[in-house]
């Protein structure tokens, strides 16, 4: 399976940004988003933008760890009523920032391990898809068609499996505790080399990619994939094969 380069992943930041900008121009920005729906599109692309300087200010700092603090990315209550003239040129001199801040820095550098993000290749792959996602939420938002490229949507894939599986069972072990014991799930890209099983059969989960029997297997094309364990789509349309309810579970426990 392609996975993008670290420098394919610094212009894809770009990219994606300027994919979602270039919808806004004349879009009411006060609109409700669908799918995060405490938040208007203004207050979406205010969260983008400030994820991006928040990966931005750690990186260009050396932070020895991940701070929390210097995230805007939620305090968003303020942002009301601004125009896409205001949001496009601040949205794009983010991304333009990040992505120059990550040429800047040895990829292999070890910033931030006591958190779990071992330093700019992780930081480079999460705000490329991040940065996905949401563009997903603002063209949802205002029913413009959506796309993304096959090798980015199989590692926009790839992460989640690898990044938010875990994840959601540090931060939320209560929550993920049902998991454990219930069998395996698998995903299964119909259009792209994209196979992957998570195993929560042990004390804890483990991810492998390939084809292999499990509990409950899902079939769909890669995006659509994406989209679903993103909780951005239903399963309803995809192929879905044996136990419903331990893919019913994880969609629900599984986030970031």
């Amino acid at each position: 399976m392609g996975i993008p380069s670290y420098d394919r992943r610094r212009a894809e930041i770009i990219n994606q940004t300027s994919l979602l900008v270039s919808v806004l121009d004349d879009a009411d920005l006060g609109i409700q988003v669908p799918s995060i729906p405490d938040w208007t599109l203004n207050q979406l692309l205010r969260h983008l933008g400030h994820a991006h300087r928040w990966a931005d200010t750690m990186l260009r700092e050396r932070l020895p760890e991940i701070d929390f603090s210097r995230n805007q990315a939620q305090h968003l209550s303020s942002y009301v009523g601004e125009t896409a003239a205001t949001l496009i040129p601040w949205l794009r001199e983010g991304a333009a920032s990040l992505s120059e801040v990550l040429g800047e820095v040895d990829p292999e550098e070890m910033i931030a391990p006591v958190n779990g993000f071992p330093g700019p290749r992780v930081w480079s792959r999460r705000m490329t898809h991040e940065t996905a996602i949401h563009r997903w939420d603002a063209f949802n938002a205002l029913g413009v068609p959506y796309s993304l490229d096959v090798e980015i949507a199989q590692d926009t894939l790839r992460e989640w499996t690898g990044l938010a599986v875990p994840y959601a069972f540090q931060r939320w072990p209560s929550e993920t505790a049902p998991l454990l014991g219930a069998g395996s799930v698998h995903l299964h890209a119909t259009d792209a080399e994209a196979e992957f099983v998570i195993d929560f059969t042990g004390a804890g989960p483990v991810v492998r990619e390939g084809h292999e029997k499990a509990s409950v297997a899902v079939r769909g094309s890669v995006v659509d994939l994406v989209l679903a364990v993103y909780r951005r789509r239903s399963v309803y349309g995809l192929e879905v094969f044996g136990d419903r309810e331990l893919l019913s579970l994880m969609l629900d426990r599984v986030r970031f």
